[in-house]
């Protein structure tokens, strides 16, 4: 099968794996208790984050450490400047409680910490321990803080995520079964991407990051596009800003916290991911700090500059490193 191919079918897989994830995840939470709005902050979080945390562990175990860190760089700029843009585009959108006094501020120390962790060129594995940590202090600090989240915001995501209305233990084990399908699917999706991409680079003389931070990191964010932009059209607008940084800082904090772990020696981060994309990474999550803040509200102005800002880094990419 040509690279071409590989990359197409896997990520064709790692979306149909990852969208059936979130939706046997939600259910089996919801199942199990937990409130819709800890669900909505966690459990979608971590699970339209799953392609890359299969790519990520796959590249590194093949050696190519740089498509691993391009993609988590790659995806939150898709993250914050693309997708964010998008819906701000559709509908301005307004911002309540939790998202401007943690999640924001957590999501600048994830992205500030990774930076000042690659200046040396490599991810260590006290780095990945300590980026899983800033992931664990997110989730218990938002369990926490949930409690005493504004109504508007709770009706929001108890209508995204409602609990089945009759749940049974046929349906547990239903949705059991159907999670591990699709992180099985999401794994083998995975393999073919990283090898297509692999093999995709070496044949085109770029880099393994260059493919990670444009092809790669495009596809895997399919599942943050799709529930952002449904969750804005539905007018459920704390429910797609929340799912955007909170798989932002999952990408960083979780995802390449576990990457790292498991790489075996680390990883090698290359000199212009180091110098180039993590710090414009870091600067568009920077960028989000004023404009959230600025009568708590991205209004359309600033979604289309974000969405600009996006394309011209893409086309600066094809142009400078092709």
């Amino acid at each position: 099968m040509g690279s071409w191919m590989l990359i197409v079918v896997g990520l064709a897989a790692l979306i149909a794996g990852a969208e059936l994830v979130l939706r046997a995840g939600t259910r089996l939470a919801a199942r199990l208790g937990v409130s819709p709005l800890v669900i909505g902050l966690t459990v979608v979080s971590i699970g339209t984050s799953a392609p890359e945390l299969a790519v990520g562990v796959d590249a590194v175990w093949v050696g190519a450490g740089d498509l691993a860190v391009g993609n988590i760089a790659g995806t939150n700029l898709v993250n914050l400047l693309l997708i964010l843009g998008l819906s701000a585009l559709l509908r301005p959108l307004t911002l309540h409680g939790q998202i401007l006094r943690f999640d924001l501020p957590m999501m600048a120390l994830a992205a500030i910490s990774l930076l000042l962790m690659t200046l040396d060129r490599t991810l260590s594995r006290t780095d990945g321990v300590l980026l899983v940590a800033i992931a664990l202090i997110y989730t218990a600090v938002i369990l926490r803080v949930s409690r005493r989240e504004l109504a508007s915001v709770r009706a929001e995501y108890e209508a995204e995520y409602a609990p089945p209305p009759r749940p049974s233990p046929k349906g547990k084990l239903v949705d059991i079964v159907l999670l591990v399908a699709g992180i099985a699917v999401v794994v083998l999706g995975a393999h073919g991407l990283v090898g297509g991409s692999v093999d995709l680079a070496q044949q085109l003389g770029v880099s393994d990051a260059l493919i990670g931070l444009t092809i790669v990191s495009i596809g895997t964010s399919a599942p943050e596009l799709v529930t952002t932009l449904v969750a804005t059209v539905r007018n459920d607008r704390d429910v797609a800003v929340g799912n955007l940084i909170g798989s932002s800082v999952y990408n960083i904090a979780f995802i390449l916290g576990v990457t790292t772990l498991t790489a075996p020696g680390g990883i090698t981060v290359s000199e212009q991911l180091v110098q180039v994309d993590l710090p414009l990474m870091t600067a568009a999550v920077l960028l989000c700090i004023p404009v959230f803040l600025s009568g708590r509200r991205v209004h359309r102005f600033e979604g289309g500059l974000f969405v600009v800002l996006y394309l011209g880094y893409l086309l600066w990419l094809l142009t400078t490193r092709t």
